[in-house]
């Protein structure tokens, strides 16, 4: 039986990507890091890895993969997305939003997009 490794990011910059990542998660790398790979893992206790990977690939505008982050209500989705974007991260005018969306799409400093989704809606 398989079991599930690791999300694989492109990135255009693996050391600036990894600081964002490694705050934004409280990950650090598993190894230590090259210049085109990088490996994090959760500081504390067990959960995915996030691996980035140096790539001139162009980002996509509406990815088919994506990673969702969790929070618990919509104050703390709120203060998460300030967070992010203090670290580098930028909002994205989401042309694909419903009425009442449960989440927010931001990019990291390399565009990937990302949702922040508001968990106490269901």
């Amino acid at each position: 039986m398989l079991s599930f490794g690791s999300v694989v990011l492109g990135v255009s910059d693996v050391t600036r990507a990894a600081a964002f990542w490694m705050e934004a998660l409280g990950y650090v790398p598993r190894e230590g890091a090259k210049d085109h790979w990088v490996v994090l893992v959760p500081a504390e206790g067990a959960g995915p890895h996030l691996s980035l990977g140096f790539s001139e690939t162009p980002v996509q505008d509406h990815p088919r993969v994506r990673l969702d982050l969790y929070a618990g209500d919509a104050a703390e989705q709120a203060a998460e997305v300030e967070r992010l974007v203090a670290l580098g991260a930028q909002r994205v005018d989401w042309d694909r939003y419903p009425d009442d969306p449960d989440f927010v799409v931001l990019a990291d400093p390399d565009g990937n997009r990302f949702c922040i989704i508001d968990t106490s809606r269901g």
